[in-house]
């Protein structure tokens, strides 16, 4: 998931890019209206979040720009909590929802996933055979029946499935899974987190179907 983020306060942007790749999104963000416009004209984003007041014009404009060149992109506004005026005039521009500062960060989460589903929940989901991820709503489901995963463990599984039917190196696991969190895991300990997931997805975790093996070099994920 790619998250356009208009804020020009750093620390904000800061905390929000590590919350949303915490929670396996990647944040780009841009501190001004001419910034993000460009980058709405050249990129493909799956949401938006907006501050109202810029250093450098407003995010008014930008939604505008966004529903001229992305119409079913979900649209959050950041707003004051005492701006009612600009709450009111965000969600009639298109804004599907604003979120008042400061912010609680599950909240905010909850209400992208929610954004998300609402905008296109076909497309949300991800499978590789009978195990399907709702990314919107972080729920992970086998043949139809709910699977419980720890935080770690969701975000390792949705690395995986975002890369299915390609090899997937201990490196990139690293970067994905760890790396946002300044912490560093040995091969063996991987080893171990794989060996976890797959007890709870796979049919027999001694012969995996779904996250496979590649020797010397990571995992290959069936498709």
């Amino acid at each position: 998931m790619r998250v356009l983020l208009v804020e020009d306060d750093q620390a904000i942007v800061a905390a929000l890019a590590d919350l949303l790749a915490s929670e396996g999104m990647e944040a780009v963000a841009f501190a001004t209206q001419s910034e993000a416009c460009a980058a709405l004209a050249a990129t493909t984003f799956d949401i938006a979040l907006l501050d109202v007041a810029l250093a450098e014009g407003n995010g008014f404009a930008v939604c505008a720009a966004a529903r001229a060149t992305a119409p079913e992109m979900p649209v959050i506004f950041l707003t004051a909590s005492d701006d009612e005026y600009s709450t009111v005039a965000g969600l009639d521009m298109g804004a599907v929802d604003y979120i008042t500062k400061p912010f609680r960060p599950r909240e905010l989460i909850s209400r992208i996933r929610g954004a998300l589903r609402r905008a296109n929940p076909a497309a949300s989901a991800i499978a590789v055979g009978d195990v399907r991820v709702d990314v919107a709503s972080a729920t992970v489901t086998k043949g139809g029946k709910d699977v419980f995963l720890s935080a770690l463990e969701y975000r390792l599984l949705l690395c995986f499935f975002q890369h299915k039917g390609k090899l997937v190196t201990r490196d990139a696991l690293r970067d994905a899974v760890w790396e946002s969190a300044g912490e560093y895991v040995s091969d063996n300990a991987i080893n171990v987190y794989v060996k976890r997931l797959r007890e709870k997805i796979e049919a027999d975790p001694t012969e995996p179907t779904i996250i496979m093996t590649a020797r010397g070099l990571g995992y290959k994920v069936g498709v």
